[in-house]
């Protein structure tokens, strides 16, 4: 790979920086790089593609979104200088830069923004569109067929600066980005990931300790001020490590867990993907 490769990439990382739009490198196929010695191997309990933070011993998060900076030292710092060698791509945290990303995955989607929303800047992408607004909201993904909100707690692939007027985040993205998953979609993704099979001793004196048990768990994710990634993954591993064994942790008991950490912003994959997690690291 040139060097002229990953100045480019640094370049345009550095530019927006300085705009005040906070950026990281990206790899192959649009994935964050693990940004420390622990995380790159996923010892931490991060999702498989590093899109989330997991349970590392890292003095702040660092990965994905909670990675993007507008710190010119710290993006051409020696510990980020492999992953610029690397990367293939920049991406921005749109709510660390005050703005909403819609992105529209094919054309029926753009119909459907031209059609509904108000116009804005919009940036040609791939296989669609990226429509971005001033202001700032929940991310969540698939909130109708082909159509993303990225903006807190998420990232976004740099496409260019895009054409048209920023207008302000209209409410019908709002209404979209605060409407939680309906319980048959919940219940679905817990489905997805069911609950173990079992075979273990039971330690559930009572059926209160089990119900203890998870009620304690919600309450750890919903008290959750910050590292709310961290906080679901550590809950579910807590919960496999005294529950995960004896069969006794149903899908109802899950789909629990899963709504609460949903109603913190993390989106139905996110939740399946720390509970596969968990379970790996308790060797489930």
């Amino acid at each position: 790979m040139s060097a002229s490769h990953d100045h480019d990439y640094l370049r345009t990382a550095l530019g927006l920086a300085a705009s005040g739009v906070p950026v990281l490198p990206l790899r192959a196929g649009k994935v964050p790089f693990g940004n420390c010695r622990m995380c790159a191997d996923l010892s931490c309990g991060g999702r498989p593609h590093m899109r989330t933070p997991g349970n590392c011993g890292c003095p702040r998060p660092c990965h994905a979104w909670a990675a993007a900076t507008t710190d010119p030292h710290v993006l051409t710092s020696p510990a980020w200088a492999g992953a610029w060698r690397k990367a293939q791509a920049v991406a921005y945290h749109p709510g660390g830069a005050g703005v909403t990303v819609v992105d529209l995955d094919h054309a029926a989607a753009v119909a459907w923004a031209r059609q509904t929303l108000p116009a804005t800047r919009t940036v040609p992408t791939t296989r669609g569109e990226h429509w971005i607004y001033r202001g700032t909201t929940r991310s969540v993904n698939g909130v109708r067929d082909g159509v993303d909100i990225k903006s807190t707690m998420s990232y976004a692939q740099w496409r260019g600066p895009g054409t048209g007027t920023m207008t302000t985040l209209p409410d019908t993205v709002r209404a979209l980005a605060v409407t939680k998953p309906s319980p048959a979609r919940t219940a679905s993704r817990a489905v997805a990931v069911a609950a173990p099979a079992g075979g273990g001793e039971c330690p559930h004196r009572t059926p209160a300790y089990l119900e203890r048990g998870i009620a304690m768990a919600e309450q750890r994710i919903t008290g959750a001020a910050a590292g709310v990634h961290a906080t679901v993954y550590r809950t579910f591993l807590a919960v496999l490590s005294v529950h995960g064994r004896c069969g006794c942790l149903t899908d109802t008991h899950i789909t629990r867990l899963f709504s609460a950490a949903q109603a913190k912003g993390e989106s139905p994959r996110h939740c399946a993907d720390a509970w596969t997690n968990a379970s790996a690291a308790l060797g489930m």
